[in-house]
Protein backbone atom coordinates (compact mmCIF):
# COMPACT_ATOMS: atom_id res chain seq x y z
CA UNK A 1 0.00 0.00 0.00
CA UNK A 2 1.36 3.39 -1.00
CA UNK A 3 0.75 6.28 1.38
CA UNK A 4 0.40 9.92 0.31
CA UNK A 5 0.12 13.05 2.43
CA UNK A 6 -1.05 15.30 -0.41
CA UNK A 7 -3.61 15.04 -3.20
CA UNK A 8 -2.38 14.05 -6.65
CA UNK A 9 -3.75 12.91 -9.98
CA UNK A 10 -4.65 9.24 -9.60
CA UNK A 11 -7.69 8.49 -11.79
CA UNK A 12 -10.37 5.80 -11.86
CA UNK A 13 -10.20 4.79 -8.21
CA UNK A 14 -12.69 3.12 -5.92
CA UNK A 15 -12.67 5.32 -2.81
CA UNK A 16 -13.43 4.70 0.86
CA UNK A 17 -14.00 7.89 2.85
CA UNK A 18 -13.72 8.31 6.64
CA UNK A 19 -11.34 8.89 9.52
CA UNK A 20 -11.27 5.18 10.50
CA UNK A 21 -9.88 5.54 14.03
CA UNK A 22 -9.60 1.98 15.28
CA UNK A 23 -10.47 0.47 11.88
CA UNK A 24 -13.29 -1.30 13.70
CA UNK A 25 -15.81 -3.73 12.20
CA UNK A 26 -17.94 -0.94 10.75
CA UNK A 27 -14.91 0.74 9.18
CA UNK A 28 -13.76 -2.58 7.80
CA UNK A 29 -17.03 -2.99 5.92
CA UNK A 30 -16.53 0.40 4.22
CA UNK A 31 -12.94 -0.38 3.27
CA UNK A 32 -13.84 -3.85 2.01
CA UNK A 33 -16.61 -2.35 -0.13
CA UNK A 34 -14.11 -0.11 -1.92
CA UNK A 35 -11.52 -2.85 -2.30
CA UNK A 36 -14.02 -5.44 -3.54
CA UNK A 37 -15.43 -3.05 -6.15
CA UNK A 38 -11.92 -2.25 -7.39
CA UNK A 39 -11.00 -5.92 -7.74
CA UNK A 40 -14.26 -6.78 -9.48
CA UNK A 41 -13.85 -3.93 -11.96
CA UNK A 42 -10.14 -4.10 -12.69
CA UNK A 43 -9.11 -0.86 -11.02
CA UNK A 44 -7.39 0.36 -7.84
CA UNK A 45 -8.72 1.26 -4.40
CA UNK A 46 -7.88 4.14 -2.07
CA UNK A 47 -8.77 5.25 1.43
CA UNK A 48 -9.10 9.02 1.84
CA UNK A 49 -8.63 10.13 5.44
CA UNK A 50 -6.82 12.67 7.61
CA UNK A 51 -3.55 12.60 9.51
CA UNK A 52 -5.29 13.81 12.67
CA UNK A 53 -8.87 13.77 13.90
CA UNK A 54 -10.91 16.84 12.82
CA UNK A 55 -11.48 17.55 16.54
CA UNK A 56 -7.81 18.55 16.76
CA UNK A 57 -8.62 21.44 14.42
CA UNK A 58 -12.05 22.44 15.73
CA UNK A 59 -11.37 22.18 19.47
CA UNK A 60 -7.59 22.37 19.65
CA UNK A 61 -7.49 19.07 21.55
CA UNK A 62 -7.02 15.67 19.93
CA UNK A 63 -9.04 12.72 21.22
CA UNK A 64 -7.30 9.68 22.59
CA UNK A 65 -6.98 7.27 19.68
CA UNK A 66 -7.64 3.53 19.48
CA UNK A 67 -4.68 3.01 17.16
CA UNK A 68 -1.55 5.04 16.59
CA UNK A 69 -1.26 6.40 13.05
CA UNK A 70 1.32 3.74 12.22
CA UNK A 71 -0.91 0.94 13.48
CA UNK A 72 -3.91 2.39 11.64
CA UNK A 73 -1.91 2.36 8.41
CA UNK A 74 -1.07 -1.30 8.94
CA UNK A 75 -4.68 -2.27 9.69
CA UNK A 76 -5.91 -0.52 6.54
CA UNK A 77 -3.20 -2.21 4.47
CA UNK A 78 -4.40 -5.64 5.67
CA UNK A 79 -7.54 -5.27 3.52
CA UNK A 80 -5.64 -4.95 0.26
CA UNK A 81 -5.99 -1.19 -0.19
CA UNK A 82 -3.73 0.16 -2.95
CA UNK A 83 -3.41 3.78 -1.81
CA UNK A 84 -3.88 5.63 1.46
CA UNK A 85 -4.22 9.41 1.46
CA UNK A 86 -3.63 11.00 4.89
CA UNK A 87 -4.54 14.63 4.32
CA UNK A 88 -4.20 17.75 6.45
CA UNK A 89 -7.75 18.51 7.58
CA UNK A 90 -7.04 22.21 8.08
CA UNK A 91 -6.21 22.65 4.39
CA UNK A 92 -9.70 21.58 3.29
CA UNK A 93 -11.78 22.48 6.36
CA UNK A 94 -13.30 25.56 4.70
CA UNK A 95 -14.52 23.77 1.57
CA UNK A 96 -18.21 23.19 1.05
CA UNK A 97 -19.34 19.65 0.41
CA UNK A 98 -19.78 20.43 -3.28
CA UNK A 99 -16.31 21.97 -3.60
CA UNK A 100 -14.70 19.05 -1.74
CA UNK A 101 -16.43 16.50 -3.95
CA UNK A 102 -15.76 18.36 -7.21
CA UNK A 103 -12.33 19.96 -6.64
CA UNK A 104 -10.70 17.30 -4.45
CA UNK A 105 -12.24 13.91 -5.12
CA UNK A 106 -13.50 14.16 -8.70
CA UNK A 107 -10.72 16.42 -10.00
CA UNK A 108 -7.92 14.20 -8.65
CA UNK A 109 -9.41 10.71 -8.65
CA UNK A 110 -12.32 10.70 -11.13
CA UNK A 111 -13.75 7.98 -8.86
CA UNK A 112 -15.59 5.04 -10.33
CA UNK A 113 -17.05 4.26 -6.91
CA UNK A 114 -17.30 5.86 -3.45
CA UNK A 115 -18.03 3.95 -0.25
CA UNK A 116 -18.84 5.52 3.14
CA UNK A 117 -20.49 4.64 6.38
CA UNK A 118 -24.14 5.50 7.00
CA UNK A 119 -23.21 8.47 9.20
CA UNK A 120 -20.37 9.96 7.14
CA UNK A 121 -20.26 13.78 7.05
CA UNK A 122 -17.89 16.12 5.27
CA UNK A 123 -17.57 19.68 4.01
CA UNK A 124 -18.06 23.00 5.76
CA UNK A 125 -20.53 22.68 8.64
CA UNK A 126 -20.97 19.00 7.73
CA UNK A 127 -22.95 19.93 4.63
CA UNK A 128 -22.04 16.66 2.89
CA UNK A 129 -23.58 13.31 3.80
CA UNK A 130 -24.61 10.01 2.19
CA UNK A 131 -27.66 11.59 0.55
CA UNK A 132 -25.46 14.27 -1.02
CA UNK A 133 -23.08 11.65 -2.41
CA UNK A 134 -25.97 9.57 -3.73
CA UNK A 135 -27.63 12.57 -5.36
CA UNK A 136 -24.39 13.52 -7.16
CA UNK A 137 -23.36 10.02 -8.26
CA UNK A 138 -24.84 10.23 -11.75
CA UNK A 139 -23.57 13.79 -12.29
CA UNK A 140 -19.96 12.83 -11.59
CA UNK A 141 -20.10 9.28 -12.93
CA UNK A 142 -19.44 7.14 -9.85
CA UNK A 143 -21.35 4.41 -8.06
CA UNK A 144 -22.12 5.15 -4.44
CA UNK A 145 -22.28 2.59 -1.63
CA UNK A 146 -23.66 3.58 1.78
CA UNK A 147 -22.74 0.93 4.33
CA UNK A 148 -25.36 0.41 7.06
CA UNK A 149 -24.46 0.47 10.77
CA UNK A 150 -23.06 -2.70 12.28
CA UNK A 151 -24.15 -3.67 15.76
CA UNK A 152 -22.89 -5.67 18.71
CA UNK A 153 -25.46 -6.68 21.32
CA UNK A 154 -27.96 -4.19 19.84
CA UNK A 155 -25.50 -1.26 20.15
CA UNK A 156 -24.16 0.44 17.04
CA UNK A 157 -20.43 -0.12 16.63
CA UNK A 158 -18.55 3.16 16.77
CA UNK A 159 -15.16 4.52 17.81
CA UNK A 160 -16.91 6.43 20.60
CA UNK A 161 -18.47 3.27 22.04
CA UNK A 162 -15.16 1.40 21.78
CA UNK A 163 -13.27 4.18 23.57
CA UNK A 164 -15.88 4.08 26.33
CA UNK A 165 -15.57 0.30 26.78
CA UNK A 166 -11.77 0.47 26.82
CA UNK A 167 -11.74 3.31 29.36
CA UNK A 168 -14.02 1.21 31.58
CA UNK A 169 -11.88 -1.92 31.27
CA UNK A 170 -14.55 -3.77 29.28
CA UNK A 171 -11.96 -5.25 26.97
CA UNK A 172 -14.00 -8.14 25.65
CA UNK A 173 -16.82 -5.85 24.48
CA UNK A 174 -14.35 -3.46 22.86
CA UNK A 175 -12.60 -6.33 21.09
CA UNK A 176 -15.90 -7.68 19.77
CA UNK A 177 -16.64 -4.29 18.20
CA UNK A 178 -13.12 -3.90 16.86
CA UNK A 179 -13.03 -7.30 15.22
CA UNK A 180 -9.56 -7.84 16.68
CA UNK A 181 -7.86 -7.50 20.07
CA UNK A 182 -6.97 -4.00 21.27
CA UNK A 183 -3.19 -3.81 21.34
CA UNK A 184 -0.22 -1.59 22.03
CA UNK A 185 3.25 -1.83 20.64
CA UNK A 186 6.49 -0.55 22.08
CA UNK A 187 10.14 -1.05 22.83
CA UNK A 188 11.04 -3.05 25.90
CA UNK A 189 12.83 -0.79 28.39
CA UNK A 190 14.58 -1.52 31.67
CA UNK A 191 12.50 -1.10 34.80
CA UNK A 192 13.44 -1.39 38.48
CA UNK A 193 13.77 -5.18 38.02
CA UNK A 194 11.81 -6.01 41.17
CA UNK A 195 9.77 -8.58 39.25
CA UNK A 196 12.73 -10.90 38.79
CA UNK A 197 13.47 -10.82 42.55
CA UNK A 198 10.07 -12.40 43.25
CA UNK A 199 10.23 -14.82 40.33
CA UNK A 200 8.10 -12.90 37.81
CA UNK A 201 10.32 -11.19 35.28
CA UNK A 202 8.54 -8.50 33.27
CA UNK A 203 8.99 -6.69 29.97
CA UNK A 204 8.29 -2.99 30.50
CA UNK A 205 6.84 -0.67 27.87
CA UNK A 206 5.94 2.98 27.74
CA UNK A 207 2.20 3.15 27.12
CA UNK A 208 1.65 5.24 23.94
CA UNK A 209 0.51 8.69 25.06
CA UNK A 210 -1.85 9.17 22.09
CA UNK A 211 -3.87 6.02 22.84
CA UNK A 212 -6.99 5.76 24.97
CA UNK A 213 -5.98 4.99 28.56
CA UNK A 214 -7.04 1.70 30.06
CA UNK A 215 -7.95 1.67 33.76
CA UNK A 216 -5.00 0.88 36.01
CA UNK A 217 -5.20 -2.85 36.52
CA UNK A 218 -4.13 -6.35 35.61
CA UNK A 219 -5.07 -7.91 32.27
CA UNK A 220 -4.98 -11.27 30.55
CA UNK A 221 -2.95 -10.61 27.42
CA UNK A 222 -1.12 -12.10 24.50
CA UNK A 223 2.37 -11.05 23.41
CA UNK A 224 4.20 -11.39 20.16
CA UNK A 225 7.59 -10.10 19.18
CA UNK A 226 7.83 -7.84 16.14
CA UNK A 227 10.45 -6.15 14.03
CA UNK A 228 10.03 -2.40 13.92
CA UNK A 229 7.87 -1.13 11.09
CA UNK A 230 9.94 0.37 8.32
CA UNK A 231 8.85 3.00 5.84
CA UNK A 232 10.45 3.23 2.45
CA UNK A 233 10.63 6.92 1.59
CA UNK A 234 9.95 8.00 -1.98
CA UNK A 235 10.32 11.27 -3.86
CA UNK A 236 6.61 11.81 -4.58
CA UNK A 237 5.27 12.77 -1.13
CA UNK A 238 4.51 9.16 -0.32
CA UNK A 239 5.89 6.20 1.55
CA UNK A 240 5.12 2.53 1.77
CA UNK A 241 4.20 1.13 5.16
CA UNK A 242 5.47 -2.39 5.69
CA UNK A 243 3.75 -4.52 8.34
CA UNK A 244 5.97 -5.97 11.06
CA UNK A 245 7.23 -9.55 10.99
CA UNK A 246 5.34 -11.32 13.76
CA UNK A 247 6.56 -14.42 15.52
CA UNK A 248 5.31 -16.78 18.22
CA UNK A 249 2.37 -15.80 20.41
CA UNK A 250 2.73 -16.07 24.19
CA UNK A 251 0.14 -15.83 26.92
CA UNK A 252 0.89 -13.08 29.40
CA UNK A 253 -0.27 -11.13 32.44
CA UNK A 254 -0.05 -7.38 31.91
CA UNK A 255 -0.14 -4.73 34.62
CA UNK A 256 -0.81 -1.15 33.60
CA UNK A 257 -0.45 1.37 36.37
CA UNK A 258 1.83 3.07 38.89
CA UNK A 259 2.81 -0.05 40.92
CA UNK A 260 1.80 1.26 44.38
CA UNK A 261 3.27 -1.75 46.22
CA UNK A 262 6.79 -0.70 45.19
CA UNK A 263 6.11 3.05 45.53
CA UNK A 264 5.90 3.63 41.81
CA UNK A 265 4.72 7.00 40.51
CA UNK A 266 4.83 6.91 36.71
CA UNK A 267 2.33 4.76 34.85
CA UNK A 268 3.97 1.97 32.86
CA UNK A 269 2.93 -1.27 31.19
CA UNK A 270 4.60 -4.33 32.76
CA UNK A 271 4.13 -7.66 31.03
CA UNK A 272 4.98 -11.04 32.52
CA UNK A 273 5.24 -13.37 29.52
CA UNK A 274 4.41 -16.96 30.43
CA UNK A 275 6.75 -19.79 29.45
CA UNK A 276 9.28 -17.25 28.21
CA UNK A 277 12.72 -16.38 29.55
CA UNK A 278 14.64 -14.45 26.92
CA UNK A 279 16.43 -11.11 27.10
CA UNK A 280 14.39 -8.78 24.87
CA UNK A 281 15.54 -5.36 26.07
CA UNK A 282 15.45 -2.93 23.18
CA UNK A 283 13.19 -5.16 21.09
CA UNK A 284 9.70 -4.19 19.95
CA UNK A 285 6.81 -6.31 21.18
CA UNK A 286 3.06 -6.16 20.71
CA UNK A 287 0.71 -6.66 23.65
CA UNK A 288 -2.90 -7.62 22.85
CA UNK A 289 -5.43 -7.30 25.68
CA UNK A 290 -8.02 -10.02 26.20
CA UNK A 291 -9.81 -9.14 29.45
CA UNK A 292 -9.36 -7.21 32.68
CA UNK A 293 -8.62 -9.48 35.64
CA UNK A 294 -8.70 -6.93 38.46
CA UNK A 295 -8.00 -3.27 39.30
CA UNK A 296 -4.51 -2.31 40.43
CA UNK A 297 -4.08 -2.21 44.23
CA UNK A 298 -1.41 -1.83 46.87
CA UNK A 299 -0.27 -4.95 48.71
CA UNK A 300 1.23 -5.03 52.18
CA UNK A 301 4.34 -6.94 51.11
CA UNK A 302 6.12 -8.38 48.09
CA UNK A 303 5.17 -11.85 49.31
CA UNK A 304 1.50 -10.88 49.22
CA UNK A 305 1.99 -9.45 45.74
CA UNK A 306 3.72 -12.65 44.65
CA UNK A 307 0.75 -14.76 45.75
CA UNK A 308 -1.65 -12.47 43.90
CA UNK A 309 0.39 -12.72 40.70
CA UNK A 310 0.14 -16.51 40.92
CA UNK A 311 -3.61 -16.13 41.13
CA UNK A 312 -3.62 -13.68 38.21
CA UNK A 313 -1.75 -16.18 36.06
CA UNK A 314 -4.48 -18.74 36.71
CA UNK A 315 -6.98 -16.23 35.30
CA UNK A 316 -5.14 -16.20 31.97
CA UNK A 317 -5.88 -19.85 31.23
Amino acid sequence: MQIFTELNKNPNLSLALGFFDGVHSGHQAVIKSAVDYAKQNGTKSAVITFRDHPCCYFWGVCPKYILTREMREEKIAEFGVDYLYELDFEEISGLTAEDYLKDCLVKNFTPVAISTGWNHNFGYKKSGNPKFLKDNAKKFGYEYFELPPKKYESEIISSTAIRKFLSEGKIEKANSMLGYKFFVRGEVVKGNQIGRTIGFRTANLEYPSELINLPYGVYAAEVQTADKVTKQETTDNSHTSMPPCLYTYYKAVANYGVRPTVSGSKAILEVHILDFDEDIYGETIEVSFEKMLRPERRFNSLDELKEQIKSDIMGVY
